[in-house]
């Protein structure tokens, strides 16, 4: 398997193998939910917490007698039924919301969203991407001339401080380095840009 490589200008100046094991493989939709699941699963937080009867403070003392006033029946101010009482029921911080998935399912999900992406046309591989300073309209020109679609993923292989910065203010793209891939944007994304570099390190993660 192969594709083409462009340069930043969108010529295109050769070709890089692609590993079958990563790109070529058959898209299995069931795995790819569990591992997108399992991702926003594990990155919840647990924040919505209500207080119990015992955590409530106030008097446990009754309010009225039980007969002869005309009212309901009425037991103390922390009862859950009067503002300020404890909640019945409610969302606890205690709970957990983790899941789990072993290693080899969570990288074959990878590889076959990487996969799905090759198959669709949405994968574009440059031989690098470089800029002199931190400047958005030049970070701009380079992405203007790759065949994206209404928003894209890149990946490089290692951090670049000047085109990070220079991309952070493009709001339909998100870069991020090639160890930090995951299904989420993968998914949210359109279009994958994956540095030379990057699809090297993944044929050789997959030998």
């Amino acid at each position: 398997m192969e594709t083409k490589v462009l340069d930043q200008t969108g010529k295109e100046v050769g070709s890089v193998e692609l590993n079958e094991k990563v790109f070529g493989l058959e898209v299995n939709t069931g795995l790819i939910h569990r591992a997108l699941l399992l991702q926003l699963a594990n990155a919840r937080q647990n924040l919505a917490h209500t207080k119990t009867r015992g955590e409530r403070r106030g008097s446990t003392r009754k309010i009225y007698k039980q007969k002869g006033t005309g009212r309901a029946r009425m037991g103390g101010n922390r009862s859950p039924v009067r503002k300020g009482g404890w909640v019945v029921f409610g969302p606890r911080n205690n709970q957990n919301f983790t899941l789990g998935m072993n290693k080899k399912e969570r990288q074959k999900a990878l590889f076959c969203t990487l996969s799905s992406k090759l198959a669709d046309g949405k994968l574009v591989v440059v031989n690098t991407i470089t800029l002199p300073e931190i400047k958005t309209s030049k970070a701009l020109e380079i992405y203007n001339a790759l065949p994206l679609g209404k928003n894209a993923l890149v990946a490089l292989a290692a951090r670049d401080e000047v085109v990070e910065r220079s991309t952070n203010n493009i709001k339909n793209i998100k870069m991020i380095q090639s160890g930090y891939l995951n299904i989420a944007d993968l998914l949210k994304y359109e279009t994958l840009i994956l540095a030379e570099d990057v699809v090297k390190n993944l044929n050789a993660s997959a030998s």
